[in-house]
């Protein structure tokens, strides 16, 4: 194994997604490892980018640089255990919602580890992850941690570990949110008349728009909605309509029940 070989521990999604990344950005396909127990999620990632992808952990993963945490939270325990003797002296990043660092210390031996808490866009380099290193990560270690994600999409550090918890809640889970407001929007645009493409469509360039907008206006959100709220208008109606329901309070309410379960499944 090359010095410098990156191993994922899982082949989902977001592996997927940070695996492309690395290749567009340069990175051999030879450098990089995936240990996937399916074997047709390994026959799929050995295909869409022509790297190699093992059943399961052996010492071929000696001598990574890098170990990337990819599996379900409740698989870290099985998946870790074959891969211990073997991924101690890497730098640990992990992807796993709720894992707490020193979990992976225990399970690793290095005390060299990075959570991030990525969300969906990132598959279409739209995503924003928050990181959290721990103290014995050096700055050149941050930077190539920050590398690795910018191929999808934007990044943030934080300086505590458990603000990944709030990460988790504002957009780790945040893509669900805006799923949940187009579902909401297509159905009032059907019950008005229009038909469900015709709503769909409208919907969601009504939030990538207003999106773009935000992030490239210097206004804030408020300013923003104020200039489209004329009193008495359209506008003015449904978001009255909306504080008379309590919908702010209730959403507000729902992302700290987010990152309460956040916090459970780090205390699991």
């Amino acid at each position: 194994m090359q010095s410098d070989t990156v191993v994922f521990i899982g082949g989902g999604n977001m592996a997927g997604a940070l695996i492309g990344g690395l290749l567009q950005a340069g990175r051999s396909a030879a450098s990089v490892r995936v240990v996937e127990p399916v074997a047709a999620q390994r026959d799929k990632l050995a295909q869409q980018f022509g790297i190699t992808a093992q059943p399961a952990a052996d010492a071929t993963l000696a001598g990574a640089s890098l170990v990337v945490w990819a599996v379900k939270p409740q698989l870290f325990a099985e998946a870790a255990a074959p891969c211990a003797a073997h991924v101690g002296q890497a730098l640990q990043l992990s992807v796993m919602a709720g894992v707490r660092s020193d979990t992976l210390v225990d399970a690793t031996g290095s005390d060299r580890v990075v959570r991030a808490m990525p969300n969906t866009p990132a598959l279409i380099g739209q995503g924003i992850a928050g990181l959290y290193a721990r103290p014995a990560v050096s700055d050149a270690e941050r930077a190539e941690v920050q590398a690795l994600f910018a191929p999808t999409g934007q990044s943030l550090w934080v300086a505590r570990e458990d603000d990944l918890d709030a990460v988790t809640a504002l957009s780790g889970s945040g893509p669900a949110y805006v799923f949940y407001f187009i579902e909401a929007m297509v159905q009032a645009g059907t019950e008005m008349g229009l038909d469900a493409a015709q709503s769909r469509q409208l919907a969601q360039a009504t939030f990538a728009g207003a999106a773009a907008l935000a992030m490239q206006s210097p206004l804030s959100p408020t300013a923003l909605r104020e200039q489209v709220t004329s009193k008495g208008g359209t506008t003015h109606a449904a978001i009255t309509s909306l504080d008379a329901s309590g919908v702010r309070a209730a959403f507000v309410q729902a992302l700290h029940a987010a990152r309460t379960r956040a916090q459970e499944l780090g205390r699991a």
